[in-house]
Protein backbone atom coordinates (compact mmCIF):
# COMPACT_ATOMS: atom_id res chain seq x y z
CA UNK A 1 0.00 0.00 0.00
CA UNK A 2 2.98 2.36 0.54
CA UNK A 3 5.48 2.43 -2.34
CA UNK A 4 7.04 5.79 -1.41
CA UNK A 5 9.23 6.69 1.59
CA UNK A 6 6.59 9.28 2.60
CA UNK A 7 2.95 10.05 1.88
CA UNK A 8 0.54 12.88 2.61
CA UNK A 9 -3.05 12.32 3.68
CA UNK A 10 -5.75 14.98 4.12
CA UNK A 11 -8.46 14.51 6.76
CA UNK A 12 -11.34 15.83 4.61
CA UNK A 13 -10.49 13.30 1.87
CA UNK A 14 -10.16 10.46 4.37
CA UNK A 15 -13.41 11.42 6.12
CA UNK A 16 -15.22 11.28 2.78
CA UNK A 17 -14.22 7.60 2.51
CA UNK A 18 -16.24 6.76 5.64
CA UNK A 19 -19.21 9.12 5.22
CA UNK A 20 -22.70 7.72 5.55
CA UNK A 21 -25.19 6.37 8.04
CA UNK A 22 -23.46 3.05 8.78
CA UNK A 23 -20.24 2.37 10.73
CA UNK A 24 -17.31 2.43 8.28
CA UNK A 25 -13.60 1.67 8.46
CA UNK A 26 -11.07 2.59 5.74
CA UNK A 27 -7.41 1.60 5.97
CA UNK A 28 -5.30 4.20 4.16
CA UNK A 29 -1.79 3.04 5.03
CA UNK A 30 -0.16 -0.34 5.64
CA UNK A 31 3.58 -0.85 6.02
CA UNK A 32 5.46 -3.63 7.86
CA UNK A 33 5.61 -1.72 11.17
CA UNK A 34 2.16 -0.10 11.34
CA UNK A 35 -1.14 0.56 9.66
CA UNK A 36 -3.48 3.57 9.75
CA UNK A 37 -7.19 3.88 9.17
CA UNK A 38 -10.09 6.23 9.57
CA UNK A 39 -13.08 4.90 11.49
CA UNK A 40 -16.55 6.42 11.70
CA UNK A 41 -19.39 5.47 14.02
CA UNK A 42 -22.61 7.47 13.48
CA UNK A 43 -24.54 8.69 16.52
CA UNK A 44 -26.39 5.78 18.10
CA UNK A 45 -24.32 3.15 16.26
CA UNK A 46 -22.98 0.04 17.93
CA UNK A 47 -19.22 -0.58 17.86
CA UNK A 48 -18.74 -4.26 17.02
CA UNK A 49 -14.97 -4.55 17.25
CA UNK A 50 -13.17 -7.39 18.95
CA UNK A 51 -9.74 -7.27 20.63
CA UNK A 52 -6.86 -6.80 18.18
CA UNK A 53 -3.45 -8.45 18.05
CA UNK A 54 -1.83 -5.02 17.65
CA UNK A 55 -1.37 -2.10 20.02
CA UNK A 56 -3.66 0.69 18.92
CA UNK A 57 -3.82 4.49 19.17
CA UNK A 58 -7.05 6.40 18.46
CA UNK A 59 -7.16 10.12 17.74
CA UNK A 60 -10.69 11.54 17.95
CA UNK A 61 -11.29 13.98 15.09
CA UNK A 62 -14.95 14.73 15.82
CA UNK A 63 -17.87 13.47 17.83
CA UNK A 64 -18.59 12.45 21.40
CA UNK A 65 -18.85 9.00 22.95
CA UNK A 66 -17.50 6.80 25.71
CA UNK A 67 -14.81 4.13 25.43
CA UNK A 68 -15.06 1.00 27.54
CA UNK A 69 -11.74 -0.70 28.28
CA UNK A 70 -12.17 -3.71 30.50
CA UNK A 71 -14.22 -2.45 33.46
CA UNK A 72 -13.28 1.24 32.96
CA UNK A 73 -15.11 3.92 30.96
CA UNK A 74 -13.67 7.08 29.44
CA UNK A 75 -15.35 10.15 27.93
CA UNK A 76 -13.96 10.94 24.47
CA UNK A 77 -14.31 13.97 22.23
CA UNK A 78 -12.39 15.97 19.64
CA UNK A 79 -8.68 16.02 20.39
CA UNK A 80 -8.73 12.98 22.67
CA UNK A 81 -5.88 10.52 22.09
CA UNK A 82 -6.38 6.97 23.38
CA UNK A 83 -4.01 4.02 23.63
CA UNK A 84 -5.32 0.46 23.83
CA UNK A 85 -2.91 -2.43 24.42
CA UNK A 86 -3.03 -5.45 22.10
CA UNK A 87 -5.72 -8.04 22.95
CA UNK A 88 -7.53 -5.67 25.36
CA UNK A 89 -11.33 -5.73 25.32
CA UNK A 90 -12.59 -2.31 24.24
CA UNK A 91 -15.48 -0.64 22.43
CA UNK A 92 -17.08 2.74 21.92
CA UNK A 93 -20.62 3.22 23.24
CA UNK A 94 -23.09 6.01 24.08
CA UNK A 95 -22.15 7.60 20.76
CA UNK A 96 -23.88 10.97 21.16
CA UNK A 97 -22.43 12.67 18.07
CA UNK A 98 -21.06 11.07 14.90
CA UNK A 99 -17.61 9.80 15.94
CA UNK A 100 -14.67 9.98 13.52
CA UNK A 101 -11.28 8.65 14.57
CA UNK A 102 -7.85 8.15 13.06
CA UNK A 103 -6.64 4.71 14.14
CA UNK A 104 -2.97 3.69 14.21
CA UNK A 105 -2.11 0.02 14.70
CA UNK A 106 1.38 -1.10 15.71
CA UNK A 107 2.99 -4.17 14.18
CA UNK A 108 1.49 -7.48 15.19
CA UNK A 109 3.43 -9.05 18.01
CA UNK A 110 4.49 -12.68 17.62
CA UNK A 111 2.25 -14.97 19.68
CA UNK A 112 3.81 -15.70 23.03
CA UNK A 113 6.22 -12.73 22.64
Amino acid sequence: MADHPWQVFRLPELAAKVAGTEPRFFEFLRVPTLSCAIYRLPAGARDMQAPHLEDEVYFVIEGRARLRTGDQQHEVGPGTVLYVRATSEHSFFDIEEDLTLVVIFGATRPLGG
